[in-house]
């Protein structure tokens, strides 16, 4: 089968070496595996991150995102059958999804939304299951709660931003603020629901209190989360909660005592990753999704289609999301080599 696989960490994407075309064996499915013929893909910042700083002896498939149609089953499956159109985020300890075909376990694998095509259903599961975890999990705000309390997204334009922002709005009764620092990335923040939008590279204080918020009570932040931590403990309220999915060279923790602030770690991959016993919720959660897709009360959240899925559309990809520019998702549709 064809796939797009990096062979040497921490070349520049712009080194044609960085992401290359091979040939690779079919894998063979496991007793809880799907055989997923992939039809569409999205790119994510694990995927450059993973690709610059990530030492391999043996090509390294990549992908965090994909859409596609399940060929075979595992003997143990009961969730899907073949034919089943499938979107799923898959494991950071196997092969990803620039390949044809993949091999994902049916617990962290949706029902793909059936009003939606591969690109745009490939758009989503990565960033609604790490935007729900962050949320409903993490945070452990209720499902209709949150009357009278606020929360702050630090960097709501990208991927994970977009979703989160239309959970909050629609399943919860936060008030809502992101952040963006362009009128292009301000109006999309605005178009997904935020009830108020400030500017990340300006002080946070002054631009809250001019909507008359002198403090919030939720802070996530998905980006530079260290350039932005002392503003952050500044807007938080006391016995205030701060979620984080980034990698902050270093915060100071401790200045987080006076105020009785709570820190949230999330990450996606940890229940695939450890097989924790409930790894099944990604499926379940998956599947609320695309019905919240369907019945409209969610959108994709695909930002740009860079055409076929091939070393060189990735590497265009992996540019635009290094730059910090990406505004929603980027998404590459069926697999070719040129």
């Amino acid at each position: 089968m064809k796939a797009v696989v990096y062979t040497q960490h921490g070349l520049p994407i712009s080194d044609a070496q960085s992401l290359q075309e091979i040939e690779l064996p079919m894998p063979l499915a496991g007793p809880r595996d799907l055989l997923v013929e992939v039809r569409a893909v999205s790119v994510n910042p694990i995927d450059t991150k993973i690709r610059l700083g990530a030492p391999v002896t043996e090509p390294r498939v990549l992908g965090w995102d994909a859409s596609g149609i399940v060929r075979a089953v595992g003997s143990s499956v009961t969730l899907f059958k073949e034919g089943d159109e499938v979107f799923y985020a898959g494991s950071l300890v196997r092969p990803g999804s620039n390949a044809e075909f993949q091999l994902v376990d049916e617990r962290i694998v949706g029902r793909k939304p059936a009003t939606l095509d591969h690109a745009q259903s490939a758009a989503l599961p990565l960033t609604s299951i790490t935007a729900w975890e962050l949320l409903f999990d993490r945070l452990r705000v209720a499902e209709g709660g949150g009357a009278g309390q606020s929360l702050l997204v630090i960097g709501a334009a990208g991927g994970v931003g977009s979703i989160l922002l239309q959970l909050a709005r629609k399943l919860t009764k936060l008030t809502v603020i992101g952040t963006a620092s362009r009128e292009e990335t301000r109006n999309w923040v605005r178009e997904l629901g935020a009830h108020h939008v400030i500017d990340h590279t300006q002080a946070l204080r002054p631009q809250l209190e001019a909507l008359g918020i002198p403090a919030v009570d939720i802070v996530i932040s998905l980006t530079h989360t260290d350039k932005h931590f002392p503003a952050i403990v500044d807007v938080l309220a006391p016995q205030g909660q701060l979620a984080l999915i980034d990698d902050p060279a270093q915060i100071d923790v401790l200045a987080l005592k006076r105020k009785s602030i709570s820190l949230h770690w999330e990450l996606m991959f940890t229940r695939s990753m450890f097989e924790t016993p409930d790894m099944i919720k990604q499926h379940e959660l998956l599947n609320r999704v695309s019905a919240m897709i369907d019945d409209g009360t969610l959108r994709t959240t695909l930002g740009e289609h860079f055409g076929v899925i091939s070393a060189g559309n990735l590497r265009r990809a992996h540019a635009l999301i290094e730059s910090g520019r990406a505004v929603g998702k980027i998404v590459l549709e069926n697999f070719h080599t040129s």
